[in-house]
């Protein structure tokens, strides 16, 4: 009697990365990979296309490529989850920043992996199978960032909306304040009064200023942008 395969989608903006689990899960018995995508405008239509029980998918991927401005994943998850309840969604990304975390995790994610956690990547099979039965999955580095953001108690600190602000513009310093209020889908004035009352609570001045201080809490990603993935 044959077992129903986990239908497994990816969506990540380089190629090689795309292969690399394309290996990983193809070696897996129990799991199809039925679909891929470089851009965050292909997701949805992706998972229309045919059935997804798991979905691996990449923080920082490009809307199109045509337009070259951040897919706005941290507030399509919320709505992708409602929109497919059934779904399980595993983050894998370079970024580790444990307040950008704790907001994907409380947005209903089934795990979070880091893209240089070898262990994790080589048993990607066995933790795509775990997901699809419905157990969350931390990679070690992952587990060690949300626990020291949990002692350090600086969730009250910041909204996950401000940390969503500043995480964009650690990944994207190019991003103007209207071209990050397009991504949030916010009015400018918006953005900037997310942008102001960032700094404030963080006690800071400027863009480059929060992002330093956000860095140095553990709210965002430590790593300057242009690091490797």
């Amino acid at each position: 009697m044959s077992t129903k395969s986990v239908h497994v989608a990816i969506l990540d903006d380089h190629q090689s990365i795309i292969d690399g689990y394309t290996y990983r899960l193809n070696n897996t018995p129990g799991i199809e990979l039925v679909a891929t995508a470089l851009y965050g405008d292909e997701l949805y239509s992706m998972l229309r296309k045919q059935p997804v029980e798991v979905l691996l998918i990449d923080l920082s991927v490009q809307t199109s490529a045509h337009d070259r401005t951040p897919y706005p994943v941290l507030r399509t998850i919320p709505q992708l989850l409602q929109d497919y309840p059934d779904l399980k969604v595993l983050v894998v990304s370079m970024y580790a920043g444990p307040g950008l975390m704790r907001t994907i995790m409380e947005a209903g994610v089934s795990g979070y992996i880091t893209k240089d956690d070898h262990e994790a990547l080589r048993n990607l099979g066995k933790i795509v199978l775990a997901a699809s039965s419905g157990d969350i999955y931390f990679s070690q580095e992952s587990y060690r960032l949300y626990r020291q953001y949990e002692k350090i108690r600086t969730g009250d600190l910041l909204t996950p909306r401000q940390v969503e602000v500043l995480s964009l513009c650690a990944l994207y310093p190019e991003l103007s304040t209207a071209e990050l209020a397009g991504v949030l889908a916010v009015s400018n004035s918006t953005a900037r009064n997310l942008l102001s009352s960032a700094y404030l609570r963080l006690g800071v001045h400027s863009r480059n200023g929060a992002i330093e201080k956000a860095r140095e809490l553990g709210l965002i990603d430590p790593r300057p942008s242009g690091s490797s993935v």
